[in-house]
């Protein structure tokens, strides 16, 4: 994966999205592993010295919202007010920094897809018909009878499925069928992994409908700018937030669009992969470069659902485990793209065994001696067995297991070598600078996905975290030793 645009001499710019959250229900954390994966992305690219914009937020029309609005006996806004709160406050909780938390109740998407659809009328793309089939309160979207499985969705088998029909206004998206298998034919990673392109350009093959872009059953949406009477359909405008989100057309836009990443739920993949891209070529905007679709979550061996009461609160999990933890047991745990679960027994396990054991050791062990020794400066043949290259080869390409498995690979040689020099007894002051000098690189390279431990472990030893310090000489004389990072569970 490659930045684009050089800014000045050497910075380039980095733009990362995920999906934005539907409110209709509290967050969960099958919720946060997409923002968890997109901000140790910024992360890693804010290292590289990369100009970095990252977007998330919340999905807040449509017709579910009204109805969960008016369950909770709630005027709409003030329902998705109090649930939008709930999600970017979950999103704290676990260190996630995004530069801008959208919401499509915002005075500027509104505004702005408004503008679009306008732009796209005079295109040719638009034009009002009448529609009639299948529809799915839980997508809020037609299906056909192909897309139901024994007469239910595949995404949200509780949902009822309604036959439907009314006046609409409609994007000629069969237009655009050849456009997007061009698209997906000389871009391979435009959508990855690879077995989700394979599936979306076998089913943009057989055919594609033109799609019904407002609805007049209900007013709980943006106002559709060329008819009284009609909202916008909460897909369409839900998409358009991440261009909205860099204040399209304007200087943030062109600084930052394509985007790099986006980042989806396999439930999304036809509306990011087929509808997305196609409502871009309409106005002859770029497509982003990377659409990266993860699996299903499961919690515990059960899908995570509000009706199984298993939809556990980031906050909760936070309170019991620790950010650092969490954010580490998904990468390590989970192959980005496939589906996995989240087991509270196997976040314990690799708390335990590998952070605490492991790096929370090696870093207490060195710094209760270098405290009691001193240091003595030498050159750090050690960090030579940290392979930087292979490490951001993984990360481009999303193998973030990997990664972390090749930088726990190098904290084992520095416990190993720990063992073999034995500085408790030998009291030797450059093996113990050798020892910090490494632990330093390994707090760097970790920011991404542990931020907080790293930055603890910087304030202890005395160093910026910057990519550009690995490989420097460490510059603190004095080293106190901290507070235990992990503690065993």
């Amino acid at each position: 994966m490659t930045t684009k645009k050089i800014i000045g001499k050497n910075r380039k710019t980095f733009y990362v999205t995920t999906a934005i959250d539907y409110v209709n229900a509290e967050p969960h954390i099958g919720h946060a592993y997409q923002k968890i994966v997109a901000d140790a992305l910024a992360r890693y690219h804010k290292l590289k010295g990369d100009e970095v914009f990252f977007l998330t937020g919340t999905d807040e029309h449509g017709q579910k919202i009204l109805k969960t609005a008016q369950e909770s006996k709630m005027d709409p806004k003030e329902f998705v007010d109090k649930m939008s709160k709930k999600f970017e406050e979950a999103w704290k909780t676990l260190n996630i920094n995004p530069d801008r938390f959208i919401r499509t109740t915002d005075k500027d998407h509104q505004e702005k897809v408004q503008e679009f659809i306008k732009l796209m009328d005079k295109k040719g793309d638009i034009y009002k018909g009448s529609y009639s089939g299948l529809y799915c309160l839980g997508c809020e979207a037609y299906v056909t009878e192909k897309d139901l499985v024994n007469g239910k969705c595949l995404f949200h088998p509780n949902a009822q499925i309604k036959e439907l029909k009314e006046d609409a206004y409609f994007f000629r998206l069969s237009k655009y069928e050849k456009n997007l298998l061009e698209l997906y034919e000389k871009n391979p990673e435009y959508i990855l992994p690879e077995f989700r392109r394979k599936e979306i350009i076998n089913r943009v093959k057989e055919g594609l409908n033109d799609l019904n872009m407002t609805r007049t059953k209900f007013d709980w949406g943006i106002p559709f700018p060329l008819e009284k009477g009609f909202v916008v359909y909460v897909w369409y405008e839900a998409l358009l937030n991440y261009i909205t989100g860099l204040d399209w057309p304007n200087e943030k836009f062109k600084k930052f669009w394509p985007a790099d990443v986006e980042l989806l739920g396999i439930d999304n993949g036809w509306f990011h992969c087929v509808i997305w891209p196609a409502m871009l070529m309409s106005l002859g905007i770029k497509p982003a470069k990377t659409i990266l679709i993860n699996g299903f979550l499961t919690f515990n061996g059960q899908k995570i659902s509000k009706s199984l009461g298993n939809a556990i609160s980031p906050k909760e999990m936070v309170e019991k485990y620790g950010a650092d933890p969490i954010r580490y047991y998904v990468f390590r745990n989970f192959v980005f793209g496939q589906d996995g679960d989240f087991s509270e027994k196997a976040l314990v396990e690799r708390h335990n065994n590998e952070l605490a054991n492991k790096l929370g050791n090696l870093v207490s062990r060195v710094t209760a001696l270098a405290e009691k020794n001193g240091i003595e400066k030498t050159p750090n043949k050690l960090i030579l067995k940290l392979n930087l290259k292979e490490i951001e080869k993984l990360i481009n390409n999303y193998e973030f297991d990997k990664a972390l498995n090749e930088i726990f690979s190098f904290i084992d040689t520095c416990n190993e070598y720990v063992q073999e020099k034995k500085p408790w007894e030998t009291k030797d002051k450059k093996i113990l600078y050798e020892l910090l000098d490494s632990i330093k690189a390994i707090a760097i390279v970790l920011w991404p996905f542990i931020p907080t431990t790293s930055e603890k472990i910087a304030e202890q030893i005395g160093f910026e975290i910057k990519y550009s310090e690995i490989g420097k000489p460490l510059k603190v004389k004095e080293v106190k030793k901290g507070e235990i990072l992990f503690k065993k569970i």
